[in-house]
């Protein structure tokens, strides 16, 4: 007697596995399409990677390390000062 299904057993031929591969699909496309709408896919094409902020280049020069510094408090406007006539002393 031939039993339901006759494929892999328990019914799950493969037809019942395509359909299973195809449902993956389908939820991965839907996760990409929102990750694309939302904005969260970067040009290079991964997931996921947080866009570089245009105000904080990824390697600042001296300049632009001294005013991070005292922007956050690191050093006093004083040392500033003294930093920024010597970085200029030295170009």
């Amino acid at each position: 007697m031939m039993g339901y299904g006759g494929g892999l057993g328990f019914g799950f031929g493969y037809g019942g596995l395509l359909t299973a591969l195809g449902c993956v699909a389908v939820v991965v496309g839907l996760v990409l399409l929102a990750m694309w709408a939302l904005g969260r896919w970067d040009r290079a094409g991964s997931a996921g990677s947080v866009p570089a902020s245009p105000a904080i280049p990824s390697q600042p020069d001296a300049m632009g390390v001294l005013r991070l510094r005292l922007a956050r408090g690191e050093i006093t406007v004083d040392e500033f000062t003294a930093a920024k006539q010597a970085l200029e002393a030295a170009q």
